[in-house]
């Protein structure tokens, strides 16, 4: 039987220094706001589904199975791949099934089900955010084993451009532009993401002893332009602007993040711009992406550069690129893009886990992305056993994005604690709508000993995140008294104020 025993509320907090007499011991304290995501890609059958995999009950199954390892990781987002070639892991939009989801382009799944859907339900239903990664240049893969007639690629040869045996779309065409705001708004319109997510992908990645065939595109709509580079990049500036202006007309709560290569630029005694860094590659003059300019504009809401060099590496160290991207936040969240999957060609456990305390070191850096998901769930050597026992032991808030909404949830109510089987439980009902309409969409249990003041930025002291409105404290002694918090957040993590709940010394109902 449930009995009640104290219940109180409490709207102010006072600060402790004050540590949990049972914490992990090997566990790294830190921040309790750490952005911690993993790229689960689907092209060519990366991640997921696994090659052959066409039963969709399968492919549930082993999508649950990624999701639940990631979340014992106390990761708090994914970033899937949701559109690997003008193709779609989704019923609700303008282009065809995915060949890798089926084994044929255009065919439907079988028994059928809307993966994006499946997918956002179940990452939600694990309190992690769910950000749509779509490929923005793509049009065929080098290895594709179907074209159906119907893809964009057949249909509008026009828009294409061949480069190193497949085709991508010719940002230089306004039309093209705008049919890629128009796959993003599908998404947007159908579906209940946090996020929508590009990867490095502009103009193509050069390749030696090919030209890029746009010249008659620059002739055409270049004028005013000093160059075909400059024009290049300022087609892909106008895309990235149209499509975030989009995200905030339809769903002004959706975060828009980019994740380039790593270099914006080298800093040279004539560009006097960029890192001090000498990449053979940069994002602005290889692939026409100013992503540097992207954040400064406010364009995106974070970006997540893709640092896969090593602390010792002789022409981009880690250290200095990271710096430098730090110094280059202009009040948008940072990311850090983490390589593991070096680890099986060089890298070693140590690299790894030593960027991701460097980062922690860096107050402009709010958290991290890790390539690939299978890196983790195969546990390349030991990273997902060094997450879990140390770095990421404790859970984590996503960091709020105060530019998009800073109106705190209201608080939980009605909290009661109650004793089941010995046991310390918690029951409470969501607090009513924000001033702003939001309700409380999360929740986060602490756990205080009486005798300690309460400070909720200790992220040891947070026993649950998540959904649910009851908590059981298995780790709750009979003898003990506690004082538990609970807060709840809204869709962009602001965080309310506590409702407090004292559990009495010695009680044993």
């Amino acid at each position: 039987m449930y009995k009640t025993i104290f219940h109180v509320c409490l709207f102010c907090v006072l600060v402790c220094s004050s540590c949990h007499s049972q914490q992990n011991r090997t566990a790294e304290l830190t921040s309790k706001y750490e952005f911690r995501a993993v790229w689960i890609a689907t092209v060519d059958n990366i991640d997921w589904p696994r090659k052959g995999q066409y039963n969709s009950e399968e492919q549930k199954r082993d999508f649950i199975r990624i999701l639940d390892e990631h979340k014992r990781s106390n990761m708090n987002a994914v970033m899937v791949q949701v559109r690997d070639a003008c193709d779609a892991y989704y019923a609700k939009g303008l282009e065809p099934w995915s060949e890798f989801l089926t084994g044929t382009q255009g065919k439907f799944p079988s028994p059928f089900y809307d993966p994006l859907d499946f997918m956002i339900q179940e990452a939600h239903a694990r309190n992690m955010e769910f950000h749509a990664w779509l490929n923005l240049n793509r049009a065929t893969f080098k290895r594709a084993g179907s074209i159906m007639p119907e893809h964009i690629s057949v249909t509008k040869p026009e828009w294409m451009i061949q480069y190193d045996g497949q085709k991508v779309l010719n940002f230089g065409i306004p039309e093209v532009r705008d049919y890629i705001v128009q796959v993003v708004i599908e998404i947007l319109k159908n579906y209940d993401v946090d996020g929508i997510h590009f990867d490095d992908y502009f103009y193509p990645y050069p390749v030696p002893g090919q030209q890029l065939n746009d010249l008659d595109t620059f002739r055409k709509y270049g004028a005013g332009y000093r160059n075909i580079e400059d024009w290049r990049r300022s087609n892909t500036d106008i895309l990235i602007q149209q499509i975030g202006e989009a995200i905030k007309r339809i769903k002004p709560y959706v975060k828009y993040g980019i994740s380039p290569f790593g270099v914006w630029q080298n800093y040279s005694p004539i560009v006097k711009v960029g890192s001090k860094t000498q990449a053979g590659t940069t994002s602005y003059q290889t692939l026409y992406a100013d992503t540097r300019k992207w954040i400064e504009k406010g364009w995106v809401d974070y970006i997540v550069p893709q640092v896969y060099f090593e602390r010792s590496h002789p022409k981009v160290p880690y250290k200095v690129l990271t710096d430098w991207w730090s110094q280059h936040t202009y009040g948008r969240h940072l990311y850090i893009g983490h390589g593991i999957y070096k680890i099986k060609s060089g890298w070693n456990n140590a690299e790894a886990t030593s960027q991701l305390r460097l980062d922690r070191s860096n107050a402009n850096i709010q958290g991290g992305m890790f390539f690939s998901s299978k890196c983790l769930t195969e546990n390349y050597g030991g990273i997902q056993d060094s997450l879990r026992a140390s770095l990421y032991h404790y859970p984590a808030i996503i960091p709020p994005m105060r530019w998009k909404d800073s109106i705190a949830p209201k608080p939980p109510q009605r909290v009661i604690a109650l004793k089941d089987n010995g046991l310390n439980k918690l029951v409470w009902q969501p607090g009513e709508k924000a001033s702003d309409g939001n309700e409380n969409v999360y929740f986060a249990v602490y756990r205080f000993e009486k005798a300690e003041k309460i400070n909720l930025e200790r992220i040891d002291k947070i026993l649950y995140v998540g959904r649910d409105v009851t908590f059981l404290d298995y780790t709750s002694e009979r003898a003990r008294g506690y004082v538990y918090a609970v807060t709840s957040f809204d869709r962009l993590h602001n965080e309310s104020t506590p409702t407090m709940v004292v559990v009495n010394y010695g009680d044993t109902r």
